[in-house]
């Protein structure tokens, strides 16, 4: 993990948040936007992002929009031919949705990602949705962004410069735009006073790096983890990285989905709560709203705040990209949102009630851990998913 110095980075938190400041940036444009989500809905907040970016493609803006084959299948063509024909450039990363399981389907652009004008990028968890719109929870979703700006722009803009050419060549298209022509490596000025590196996964060259730069920070941690994920599901190596970190006396906190939205990966998580309760790691249930966010912080001074989730599907088949920073100021803003977050809308799961639990919850966590083990086998990943 390269840690580039010299950065400002802002949090956002939720769409309240980051909407506005993404509209912002697209308004003030001038030369390009490259723009990647895995949901792109064509609600309040699709519509309102999209008449910002149609707006920069008729001023002369290069606008590059890719978005996830699967994530975003229900954007309608209408609105994809009108974005195109106000100058846009709009692409589907694996657009050939199937349920049948082959690794290759599996593989979805999962990153959220936005760059303008190598000027600020910004890198989370939320996507193009309104997140105020939640029937039956209190809105919105909880999740984060960052907006960066400094010199560690120049490895974003480089990864979804690269990552839409990839995409452009394996569909055999030809988007000729200024950013393609460009090739030499960016040199940006210094905004701030920040250590952080941009930490993607692929399928090639970087299969192992958020994994890795998580089991770093866990294995030298001597104070306090805090993980907040929606969907955990860690294999082996984090797992024990986590259980050795609580038995050298470091406090671990966990805050976990506590409404079910996805109903297999829900309760196979909880398939491991016995495990980690029993090493003396504290987990907090969150049920004020649904819990989208993948962030963490450690000892109050390493945090990152990115699309991927602790569990197989993030760890070994998705594209993700996570901002990672190393700053006691950023770090300690993200611990008191996510304590925050704990004190007004979650509960702690305790170790007594959780084994005296009913033994059809049991059942259906352990059933529910060994469809995805089996899923994860037809798809090719068994093995991988243990040792990782």
């Amino acid at each position: 993990m390269n840690l580039i110095p010299g950065n400002r980075l802002t949090l956002l938190q939720n769409g309240v948040e980051y909407f506005p400041a993404l509209e912002a940036a697209i308004d003030h444009a001038r030369r390009e936007i490259f723009l990647e989500s895995y949901i792109y809905q064509y609600d309040e907040t699709g519509r309102q992002i999209s008449a910002a970016l149609k707006r920069a493609a008729r001023r002369g803006v290069t606008v590059h929009l890719l978005l996830d084959g699967f994530g975003a299948r229900t954007l309608p063509k209408a609105v994809v031919g009108e974005m195109r024909a106000a100058g846009m450039q709009v692409m589907f990363y694996r657009p050939d949705v199937s349920l049948r399981l082959k690794r290759h389907r599996l593989r979805r652009l999962h990153r959220k990602i936005a760059v303008i004008d190598t000027r600020i990028a910004f890198v989370g968890g939320i996507n193009i949705i309104d997140d105020m719109d939640a029937p039956g929870q209190i809105p919105p979703r909880f999740d984060y962004a960052v907006a960066v700006e400094g010199p560690l722009l120049a490895e974003i803009h480089q990864s979804a410069r690269r990552l839409w050419a990839l995409i452009g060549w394996l569909q055999l298209r030809r988007h000729r735009s200024r950013s393609r022509r460009q090739s030499a490596p960016l040199r940006i000025a210094p905004r701030g006073s920040i250590a952080a590196a941009f930490v993607r996964r692929d399928n090639i060259r970087h299969r192992g790096d958020i994994e890795n730069a998580y089991l770093d920070a866990i294995d030298s941690a001597t104070d306090e983890i805090i993980i907040a994920n929606a969907y955990f599901l860690p294999g082996r190596r984090i797992r024990q990285a986590l259980v050795q970190a609580a038995a050298r006396g470091v406090r671990v906190v966990l805050l976990l989905q506590g409404r079910v939205e996805y109903f297999l990966l829900h309760y196979a998580s909880r398939a491991l709560y016995g495990m980690l309760l029993g090493a003396g790691i504290e987990i907090y249930s969150y049920h004020k709203s649904f819990l989208h966010a993948k962030v963490a912080v450690i000892d109050g001074r390493w945090a990152t705040v990115g699309s991927s989730n602790i569990d197989p599907f993030s760890l070994m088949l998705a594209r993700e990209a996570n901002v990672v920073a190393l700053d006691a100021d950023f770090a300690g803003t993200l611990r008191g949102s996510l304590l925050q977050a704990i004190s007004e809308g979650a509960q702690q799961i305790m170790v007594d009630h959780w084994n005296h639990q009913p033994y059809y919850q049991r059942f259906l966590a352990w059933v529910s851990y060994g469809l995805v083990r089996f899923l994860m086998g037809m798809a090719g990943y068994a093995r991988r998913y243990e040792e990782a």
